[in-house]
């Protein structure tokens, strides 16, 4: 029996959809933060607003201000921001091959093609859902992330400090709301705590930032070693 297609009533929604929704209203609602701290950082709010469309990838934008906050110049803020974008491009090879989109849709799923966008449509096993997915997360979040920051920016100083509202935690609770089914055999979660000392490890060492670089870089590594003809699981050497 084939199953109709979603429409706007909420009882044809997929599972991809209503995970899609989920993210992009915990991750907009950061938006807020983000356009608060732009605006006590010194950019005006429609230097904010032009991050938030044209950057669009909370990690870069937060580099960005925090850079210039320091008193860095705009050189050293993009750098870093450029840096912590390199992963949207890695994403974006795997989403091409994944959502396939065609035409004018090319264009703006690159734009799309964050975190958020990715994780909601990797987390899927059937195709289609997959493609729900990563269109419901990327374009959610692109209007709420936008739509929050401006009204961050607005309030501006008369909101205080975001943390204050718990909103710099938002992201990283739809974040754990992605991992948390995925931890459910061994290999993931090793591969979660070896990321997660890493980073825990780096955190005082290096600039903001670059400490989750590291631990994608460690992920990286293991997924390389694992897939090795050289690694014992590959030979049967691992085998109990």
């Amino acid at each position: 029996m084939i199953s109709p297609p979603p429409t706007l009533r909420p009882s044809t929604w997929t599972p991809a959809i209503r995970m899609g929704l989920s993210i992009a209203a915990a991750t907009g609602l950061y938006g807020i933060s983000f356009g608060a701290l732009a605006v006590a950082a010194g950019l005006t709010v429609g230097q904010a607003m032009a991050l938030s469309l044209l950057m669009f990838t909370g990690g870069s934008q937060f580099a960005f201000i925090g850079v210039i906050a320091g008193g860095g110049a705009g050189s050293a803020a993009l750098g870093a921001a450029a840096l912590l974008g390199v992963r949207n491009a890695v994403y974006g090879m795997q989403m091409n091959a994944m959502v396939a989109p065609t035409g004018w849709r090319k264009a703006v799923a690159a734009q799309l093609t964050i975190d958020e966008s990715a994780a909601t449509a990797a987390g899927q096993m059937a195709s289609d859902e997959q493609r729900r997915g990563f269109w419901t997360a990327g374009v959610g979040v692109f209007v709420l992330w936008n739509l929050f920051t401006l009204l961050g920016a607005v309030l501006g100083d008369a909101l205080g400090d975001p943390r204050r509202w718990g909103l710099d935690g938002a992201a990283v609770a739809a974040f754990l709301a992605l991992l948390w089914p995925r931890l459910n055999q061994r290999e993931p979660v090793a591969l979660a705590v070896l990321c997660g000392v890493a980073t825990a490890l780096a955190v005082p060492l290096l600039p903001p930032g670059l400490p989750i670089l590291l631990a994608a870089v460690a992920g990286a590594a293991w997924g390389w070693w694992v897939r090795s003809p050289d690694a014992p699981s590959a030979r049967g050497e691992g085998a109990p």
